[in-house]
């Protein structure tokens, strides 16, 4: 379903995969710095994802400016919250890189008469925690005021997210947290020798592994 959602004084392009069976959670997803929505690996993780039963919003914000992209995404999660369309018991927000460090913002900000777990964790792929070469300036301050969930899928050859730092990070972390590391894998999550589809089953496994955990607890 195309959808167009109300951003300001303009609209952001999004598409959604409904499943047939009646809805529970959704995740939101969006691309880095460049590309769109309709990155190949957005798709396959929302296919992935879709197909398991979980409403998958894919949505498009161009734009290096990380504040404009932190609004666009509120208004996603604003949308969602308030839809008579799809009625959700809760999301969970994720994105790819400059997209991770939105989502990641929003998940910190959520204010206290928010409380009402609609948003029920983060996913960060390949989350930039530093510009390449400049461990010394990490992107972390918002991580740890994060409460939900968070995954982060990372590869172990990334230049802008240095495995040691992020493990440092998350043992700092007040929340629940979790990495897969991709190994070999780069920022854009290439690893030499395997082929593109198969580090796509390996990420959209272990994100829905990961949600499953989640919302399972929910039902106990």
């Amino acid at each position: 379903v195309k959808l167009k959602i109300p951003f300001g004084n303009k609209l952001l392009d999004a598409v959604c995969l409904v499943p047939n069976k009646s809805l529970t959670y959704g995740i939101i997803l969006t691309h880095g710095a460049s590309g769109d929505m309709n990155l190949p690996h957005l798709m396959s993780l929302a296919s992935h994802l879709a197909s398991h039963g979980f409403f998958c919003l894919r949505f498009t914000c161009k734009g290096l400016n990380i504040v404009h992209r932190i609004k666009a995404y509120k208004s996603v999660l604003n949308y969602l919250r308030t839809s008579g369309e799809y009625q959700l018991a809760g999301v969970f927000l994720g994105g790819r890189s400059m997209g991770s460090r939105a989502a990641a913002s929003v998940m910190c900000h959520i204010e206290p008469d928010d409380a009402d777990d609609f948003v029920r964790g983060l996913i960060c792929i390949s989350y930039p925690l530093h510009h390449p070469k400049q461990q010394h300036k990490l992107r972390d301050e918002d991580l740890f005021r994060i409460k939900e969930p968070v995954l982060f899928v990372s590869g172990s050859a990334d230049e802008m997210c240095e495995k040691n730092l992020l493990e440092k990070v998350a043992q700092k972390m007040q929340a629940p947290n979790k990495i897969h590391w991709i190994e070999k894998a780069n920022h854009s999550m290439a690893v030499k020798g395997r082929s593109t589809n198969d580090v796509f089953k390996e990420i959209n496994t272990q994100i829905l592994f990961w949600i499953q955990e989640i919302t399972e607890m929910d039902k106990k």
